[in-house]
């Protein structure tokens, strides 16, 4: 799978998902992950929590979404994930080698079969040249497969993060429904 698409996910109906979807999105999610016995968990940083909140507005979810961890600083994300500190020295919390970390010891710390992790520069400030606002790192684990992808959103702090929760959840449908039932 081409990870390099950040383009929104697409509805059954064939719409672009926006951060209005989220409540679709995560009917979609809910039902890739029922059909395959799975749970989900979530490493978040500049969504802080988001995604995990997207999820269990699904009455059940519980049956799917295993917990979640919200890990803005990088004390939390060694801590809480595993990620070890000289990885966040040599890349930054907004990379991709760090949510991949973040993706698989979400898994490992957890009872879940699929992760997701995201780690961005949401703004106002924040950015650099290297790493604009809007720039947005995303990792998945699902089975063993570790992958991350980085988008760019554009708008403001709110747009940033609703756009990231969706292209997660997008994401992860694709991902999921990749796997053989």
């Amino acid at each position: 799978m081409n990870l390099d698409d950040c383009n929104p996910p697409v509805l059954p109906d064939g719409r672009p998902a926006s951060g209005a979807d989220l409540a679709e999105l995560a009917v979609l999610l809910c039902d890739q992950l029922l059909a395959r016995r799975w749970m989900l968990t979530t490493a978040e940083s500049c969504t802080g929590g988001l995604i995990a909140a997207a999820c269990t507005e699904l009455a059940g979810s519980s049956r799917w979404f295993e917990r979640g961890f919200v890990t803005y600083s990088n004390a939390a994300k060694a801590e809480l994930l595993g990620v070890p500190y000289e990885l966040l020295e040599a890349h930054g919390a907004v990379s991709e080698p760090v949510v991949r970390e973040m993706a698989a010891g979400a898994v490992r710390r957890s009872q879940a079969q699929v992760g997701v992790s995201v780690s961005g520069v949401a703004g106002p400030d924040g950015g650099s040249p290297n790493k604009p606002v809007g720039t947005v790192c995303f990792g998945y684990a699902v089975g063993r497969r570790v992958m991350a992808e980085t988008c760019h959103f554009a708008g403001d702090r709110q747009a940033v993060r609703r756009a990231s929760v969706a292209h997660a959840l997008g994401r992860l449908i694709e991902l999921v429904a990749a796997r053989p039932l």
